[in-house]
């Protein structure tokens, strides 16, 4: 999950270290044939197929195997299966009479992260990445987990197919890391080239939560991510005689600390922002002024209104400081934003509270929690933000234990994160069959099949 909640984790722990013991959900539902079919599921299919897809990850655009064993898991099962969408991606359809459509993803790319979990199916792959260079890669955001419960709520679906009416379109994504691969797809058609959906879900395990908790947030989940590169140039010499040069060390300080004004003093306080410059490069001698410097800045909001005030500030800051520092207009700072940007994550609030009912419905009420927005980004967005304005709606599923949880608390720290090479769920099986049970349920109540058919 790239750029994610990481801020989050110690609020997020301690807020949830009341609630009941993980696991306390499977005491909910009684002897519920669902869910007595998944657990079998994990044990006789679905573990083995989490192990495979965490020992062998690959990277953003590169996830070649990974994509052709998803495909035939669901060619298995009789989806009709597409590969090669955006890349790497795979669109798997099935259609089971009369009935809305629903599309469910998953992201498929690993990092390239050497992986220090000691886990006896632990990654020792390496691969290239799409820059040509060789990394060690990991599952150290759970993307596996993903795709195993897509492949498992597939299963049970497919097995159920007298209680649901409609399609089916799962989704194998390909480079969230990057934020690239939803684009990828939809611009390779997939709303037009296969069943437009009229709801789109997923979900994302999270090292914060405890295994057995769901949380969700309804309207904006997740911010607009923006990547903005400003080249300061100036007029470079001896750094013993600086008035015989424009220092553009000098003139980007001047910009790094005028930029917290749009926060501060132009944004509404009521309206979240967030512009944080994360690298700052210039000079290379301790004498020498240089005739230039880069900073690079991530950008975040939630509208389009405060996303459009931040960049277009960012540009007058950068401008005006050259202009009272005697720069000339040719001389002013470069601001170069990203046109490939995330946008903000949305869940359409009809469709968590339909999804949350019925997902409370199995866990209970204290193990479906609403959680709070985040500054994090996730590419998931893509799918809402077309001309079809399809709802979408994500949710996130514990991927720690609560005793885990609670030993990092005692000790004043926080559990290893995703995208750490520390990370994996310490109980992947109560992970991977709450997010299956989740999907699955999720499916069979927007797909409910007409009474009496």
């Amino acid at each position: 999950m790239k750029r994610h909640l990481m801020s989050a984790v110690a609020a997020f722990t301690l807020a949830l270290a009341a609630q009941p013991a993980a696991h306390a959900w499977q005491d909910t539902a009684g002897d519920d044939a669902l869910r007595t079919a998944i657990a079998a599921d994990y044990d006789a299919y679905l573990e083995a197929l989490y192990r495979h897809f965490h020992a062998h990850p690959e990277l953003s655009h590169q996830e070649f195997e990974t994509a052709a064993r998803l495909a035939a898991e669901l060619e298995a099962l009789g989806f009709d299966v597409t590969q090669g969408v955006g890349g790497t991606g795979i669109v798997a359809v099935m259609e089971n009479g009369d009935g809305p459509t629903l599309m469910l993803r998953a992201d498929m790319d690993g990092l390239p992260v050497p992986e220090q979990t000691g886990l006896s199916y632990a990654s020792t792959d390496t691969d290239v990445d799409h820059r040509g260079v060789e990394n060690p890669v990991m599952h150290a955001c759970a993307h596996d987990t993903h795709m195993t419960a897509l492949v498992g709520a597939a299963r049970q679906l497919v097995e159920r197919t007298d209680e649901w009416s409609g399609t089916l379109v799962l989704i194998g994504q390909p480079a969230e890391e990057l934020g690239e691969g939803a684009v990828a797809m939809i611009e390779d058609g997939l709303f037009e080239r296969f069943p437009l959906p009229d709801f789109n879900v997923s979900f994302h395990t999270f090292s914060a939560i405890p295994t057995g908790t769901i949380t969700y947030v309804p309207g904006y989940a997740m911010a607009n991510v923006d990547s903005v590169d400003i080249y300061v140039q100036g007029r470079g010499g001896h750094g013993a005689y600086p008035h015989t040069t424009k220092d553009p060390i000098y003139l980007a300080s001047q910009i790094v600390v005028s930029l917290q004004s749009l926060v501060s003093r132009e944004v509404s306080p009521l309206e979240p922002a967030v512009v944080t410059v994360g690298a700052f490069n210039a000079g290379a001698k301790h004498n020498i002024i240089s005739d230039g410097a880069h900073l690079q800045l991530t950008v975040r909001s939630y509208t389009d209104e405060v996303r459009e005030q931040l960049l277009s500030g960012i540009q007058r800051i950068a401008a005006n400081q050259a202009a009272s520092y005697g720069l000339t207009p040719e001389e002013y700072p470069r601001v170069e934003i990203e046109e490939t940007y995330t946008p903000a994550l949305y869940n359409s609030p009809d469709l968590a509270a339909r999804a949350v009912d019925t997902m409370r419905s199995r866990f209970g009420a204290e193990a479906v929690v609403e959680a709070s927005p985040v500054m994090g980004g996730e590419d998931f967005s893509q799918y809402h933000r077309t001309e079809h304005n399809i709802p979408t709606f994500m949710f996130w599923v514990g991927g720690t234990t609560r005793e885990t949880l609670a030993d990092y608390t005692a000790r004043g720290l926080v559990p290893p994160s995703n995208h750490s090479p520390f990370f994996a769920p310490d109980d992947p099986q109560g992970s991977i069959t709450q997010a299956t049970e989740a999907m699955a349920a999720v499916a069979l109540d927007i797909l409910a099949a007409p009474s009496g058919e």
